[in-house]
């Protein structure tokens, strides 16, 4: 009997979920269906990479994202610039509050890109993920007898310490990558949901662990798994260590309402094929990896699912 497809797990969750989920109001006003604690394992072996078959998931959109975490910027006039929206919704919200403008998306952001003043007042997103994980805020003493504390110019790039852990000292149990900062919480435009990243060696194997606070396991998921195993293969690749295991871990994992009728038409297919990836060059540091270095063959997916995001 054959093992099961890698991605039917994913759709036995959102099977679940959408079936026997607790259903409540949540912080967007839509409503969701959710279960509280849920885990997928993927073998990342022999290229394997867990793409969902039963819709497209625009892979190249989710690598651009995850390279510009890598660089520590958090406004997204650079994702703008190449066509990636998935930040952009939130500035747009905020702008539309605060001018009354009720300027469309697109023209919002091709605005951001033009004009880098608007940008700079309009595109921010906070102290986001990219900054917590390249540059989480150290502070240091002042005037010590006055309890006065100032920030170092440059605080703790914690892929980089990942990095170094992982050539030096492979059996620690610290390879942790954080983006949950209590104290700048407050200052983001969305709190980090794929908040924990934690990796394992044995042997010459490489695993991560991701913990997400809280998934939307249509839109969001796909993506969080594609960028999770994209993280475990360049720290693999850096680090002479072969690809293990990709451990997903969702606290509250949920399907919007609204998502009705991508979430049935999902379920109604059958999953199909084995994409692979490759990564194409070796670059000198993690933070230099380029689009152009990441490869996938053999993706044949269905046909394109769309749902409108939460903000």
């Amino acid at each position: 009997m054959a093992a099961p497809h890698y991605e039917q797990q994913y759709l036995d969750l959102m099977q679940r979920i959408w079936t026997s989920g607790d259903e409540r109001v949540d912080r967007t006003g839509i409503g969701t269906r959710a279960v509280f604690g849920a885990q997928l394992r993927f073998d990342l072996s022999d290229g394997q990479i867990p793409l969902l078959t039963t819709k497209r998931v625009y892979w190249k959109t989710a690598a651009r994202e995850f390279l510009w975490f890598l660089t520590g910027d958090t406004n997204i006039r650079a994702l703008c610039a190449q066509g990636v929206e998935i930040w952009t919704d939130w500035p747009l919200d905020r702008y539309r509050r605060e001018t009354g403008d009720r300027i469309e998306r697109a023209a919002f952001s091709a605005r951001i890109v033009a004009d880098a003043a608007f940008a700079a007042q309009w595109g921010d997103l906070g102290p986001v993920y990219g900054k917590q994980w390249v540059d989480w805020p150290v502070y240091e003493p002042a005037e010590e007898a006055k309890g006065l504390f100032r920030k170092r110019a440059q605080g703790v790039n914690q892929v980089a310490v990942v990095v170094e852990s992982l050539r030096t000292n492979p059996g620690s149990r610290r390879h942790i990558v954080e983006g949950w900062n209590v104290a700048e919480v407050p200052a983001m435009a969305l709190p980090p949901c794929h908040k924990t990243y934690q990796f394992h060696v044995a042997g010459d194997r490489l695993s991560c662990i991701l913990y997400q606070r809280s998934c939307d396991v249509a839109l969001g998921l796909p993506f969080n798994l594609f960028g999770a195993a994209l993280f475990t293969r360049m720290l693999a690749q850096q680090c002479d260590l072969q690809p293990g295991e990709l451990v997903w871990m969702g606290g509250d994992t949920h399907l919007y309402l609204n998502h009705a009728e991508l979430v049935e038409a999902q379920l109604a297919r059958v999953p199909q094929g084995s994409p692979r990836f490759e990564l194409v060059n070796r670059p000198t540091s993690i933070f230099d990896y380029r689009i152009e270095d990441f490869a996938v063959s053999g993706y044949a997916p269905q046909a394109h699912l769309a749902a409108p995001v939460a903000v």
